[in-house]
């Protein structure tokens, strides 16, 4: 289990309350990415309550992926879930989505993300950007798929980094989350690697978890939209640039970082999800 944190104070307690408490938890790794807030004394008050809590203080960010591999690697257990601050687990959400992943063969799952109104979260089930197609068509930027509503288990190209579960022995394969992605975009790159060496990315329609979106992201608004559309571009490179031609490649680097300045100029008072914090 992988908590990765940085100026959570507001919800981590209670996620790390709900994690101890959790069924089939034999470890917890919480990374700190440099707080300045409480977040590392709240941390430090679970760990002495409980020896299965075990934290890294960073003292620089060095983003989100490359955190995630540190808990990663500080953990021994046969199965690894990464799991936002602010995402607020039942007691029995990783039992039930261990169950589906050892029903696909070994998989990367993903829950049914609702915010605190109940909505839904369109990042827990996308589709993987095509950029091309996306500048030409701009209905088709919006990656959210469509719930398979009495589907439990509904296999789908990419989950939230919010919240997943996979096998550490298909995490190890794939090399883990790209430390070159920063903020953002490593979920989708994840699940692409864990798609190409043949594994499925599922979510699970029947497993129900709170994420309140973005609450270490307040103030930070530049930080995240520079490290959102940064991870973009270098998706783009690894995945599509090679099959498009050179002027396809210069449109698409100007689509990327026009929309830079239009998303840090609209809706100024929305909350941006850090990227799994996805």
């Amino acid at each position: 289990m992988v908590v990765v944190t940085h100026a959570s104070e507001e919800t981590i307690d209670e996620c790390l309350q709900r994690l101890r408490a959790a069924e089939g938890v034999g470890q917890i790794r919480v990374v700190d990415n440099a707080s300045s807030d409480d977040t590392l004394a709240i941390v430090q008050r679970h760990a002495l309550a409980d020896a299965r809590v075990r934290f890294i203080a960073n003292p620089d960010n060095p983003g989100f992926a490359a955190a995630c591999n540190q808990g990663a690697a500080d953990c021994r257990l046969p199965w690894l879930a990464f799991v936002n601050p602010d995402c607020f687990l039942e007691p029995d959400t990783l039992v039930r989505l261990r169950g589906h992943a050892q029903a696909l063969g070994g998989a990367l799952v993903g829950a049914d993300l609702i915010d605190e109104a109940g909505m839904r979260d369109p990042a827990a089930r996308r589709a993987d950007p095509v950029f091309w197609a996306m500048l030409c068509d701009p209905r088709r930027s919006a990656l959210g798929l469509p719930v398979a509503e009495h589907t439990p288990l509904q296999p789908v190209p990419a989950v939230s980094g919010a919240l997943l579960l996979l096998p550490r022995v298909l995490f190890a394969q794939v090399g883990g989350f790209d430390p070159g992605y920063r903020l953002h975009v490593e979920d989708l790159d994840l699940c692409r690697r864990v798609r190409q060496v043949g594994a499925t990315v599922a979510c699970a329609n029947d497993v129900r978890v709170v994420h309140l979106r973005g609450i270490s992201s307040r103030g930070r608004r530049l930080f995240v939209e520079w490290h959102k559309h940064r991870g973009l571009w270098r998706y783009f490179c690894r995945y599509e640039a090679a099959q498009r031609r050179c002027w396809q490649r210069g449109l698409v680097w100007v689509a990327v970082w026009l929309h830079f300045p239009l998303a840090m100029l609209s809706r100024p008072g929305r909350r941006t999800a850090p990227s799994p914090a996805g």
